[in-house]
């Protein structure tokens, strides 16, 4: 284990910048991970990290020391506190850190089943809201337009609390190409499209289609689309936030698969 005290150490410097810019995430194929859950998640879905570091205090404490000690990494970083708090994204760093490879899912598969297919999500909490609640429904897949945030970006990460480890994500894919070659319903969300979520029948294969949090779904899009609903909404809000329909229409389908009683063919 090595054990770092200036500030001015290349190491440092090279962690600062990861930490900070999404260029350099993309460029090296890595990004950070911060806190103990978020190396936990990553070590129970198998992955091997580059690197794990630690400050000093975190280190004193001996279960912590013990859980820095068992995690499959290729080396071992000690930092004294001030050079994490300089690392760290937190307003308090988490004492605990390592640096993964981004994974790569490889190909888009010939054949898929349920997914997600998102277009131009700006928002990092948002997307790691819908990634959390993909592995909670069962939802493997995701494909993300060329537009929409870096799933591996640690603000992702952190609101995903590890999902993106337990997914095959697929970034810079062609939407309206998706769309076109799906073997199933594309199922586009619009607020104000005629048909309610609940009166499809979403016992087979769909790929849901979100859109960008505030001008929604190109019209390309749209146009591709299956079927276009919107979830009722009695109350007096215009809309739902993207996770929040995301969540709905995920476990909408999970109900409808669960019960003898199908629902009404769209």
């Amino acid at each position: 284990m090595k054990s770092i005290q200036s500030k001015d150490n290349p190491q440092v410097k090279a962690l600062i910048k990861l930490a900070g810019s999404s260029r350099e995430r993309r460029r090296t194929g890595t990004t950070i991970l911060e806190g103990e859950h978020l190396v936990r998640a990553y070590q129970e879905s198998g992955g091997v990290a580059e690197m794990i570091l630690a400050s000093e205090t975190a280190l004193a404490d001996p279960e912590v020391r013990r859980f820095f000690e068992s995690v499959p990494a290729r080396s071992r970083l000690a930092l004294a506190d001030g050079l994490l708090d300089r690392i760290s994204q937190l307003v308090s760093s988490a004492g605990v850190a390592a640096v993964i490879k981004t994974p790569r899912p490889g190909p888009v598969p010939q054949s898929v089943s349920d997914c997600l297919l998102l277009e131009n999500i700006q928002d990092p909490g948002n997307l790691g809201s819908i990634l959390r609640t993909a592995v909670a429904a069962g939802v493997s897949r995701v494909f993300l337009s060329k537009s929409s945030v870096f799933a591996w970006s640690p603000k992702v990460i952190r609101a995903g609390m590890g999902a993106q480890f337990f997914l095959s994500i697929f970034e810079g894919i062609d939407v309206d190409e998706f769309a076109r070659s799906f073997r199933g319903s594309v199922v586009a969300m619009e607020p104000r499209a005629g048909a309610s979520l609940y009166e499809l029948d979403l016992r087979g294969p769909v790929a849901w289609v979100f859109g960008n949090e505030g001008a929604g779904l190109s019209e390309s899009v749209r146009r591709l689309a299956t079927h276009r609903v919107r979830i009722p909404m009695p109350g007096s809000a215009e809309s739902l936030n993207v996770a929040a329909a995301a969540a709905i229409c995920l476990f909408e389908q999970i109900r409808q698969r669960s019960v003898s009683t199908p629902a009404v063919p769209a």
